[in-house]
């Protein structure tokens, strides 16, 4: 694919959705654009501001916790798979309100309680435990939220 054509068609998706640079330098590297243009082409999208990967961070930061229920700890590795810097995801982390934040995980141990049979037992703590983790939350947080069992714990 010629460089200019990329460029058009990243400037589209760009202003479509937010994208960060190692997404948008894999992009190019799938069309064939070689290296040097390539490394034009991301520059050009940063100083026309198509590309900022701290708005990248934020933004990506916020739709996982509100919509796909993600801890920080898998929003961190999510980040760090995209090569986004730490000084970004420290940023984004922060844009975290703490009360929703507990609140997304208390729905989800409540959720994940109504499908244990017997979630007084140690097992069954221990998957509500298991389930958090897997989720991203920090391990600290889930212990104190299952130990106080008038947040989560529901009739069946």
């Amino acid at each position: 694919m010629k460089p200019q054509v990329a460029l058009m068609r990243l400037e589209a998706l760009c202003a479509q959705s937010e994208q960060c640079s190692c997404d948008v330098r894999q992009k190019l590297y799938r069309w064939g654009v070689s290296s040097s243009d390539s490394e034009k082409i991301v520059k050009q999208l940063i100083d026309n501001r198509f590309i900022d990967d701290e708005r990248f961070a934020i933004a990506y930061c916020r739709d996982k916790y509100r919509f796909n229920h993600w801890g920080r700890v898998k929003i961190v590795y999510g980040l760090r798979a995209k090569r986004i810097s730490s000084a970004h995801i420290q940023k984004a982390l922060t844009a975290i309100d703490a009360e929703e934040y507990s609140d997304i995980l208390k729905n989800l141990i409540r959720s994940k309680a109504k499908t244990i049979k017997d979630v007084d037992s140690y097992e069954g703590r221990t998957k509500l435990f298991r389930y958090a983790v897997s989720r991203g939350f920090e391990s600290e947080l889930i212990a104190n939220i299952i130990k106080d069992r008038s947040l989560w714990l529901c009739d069946k």
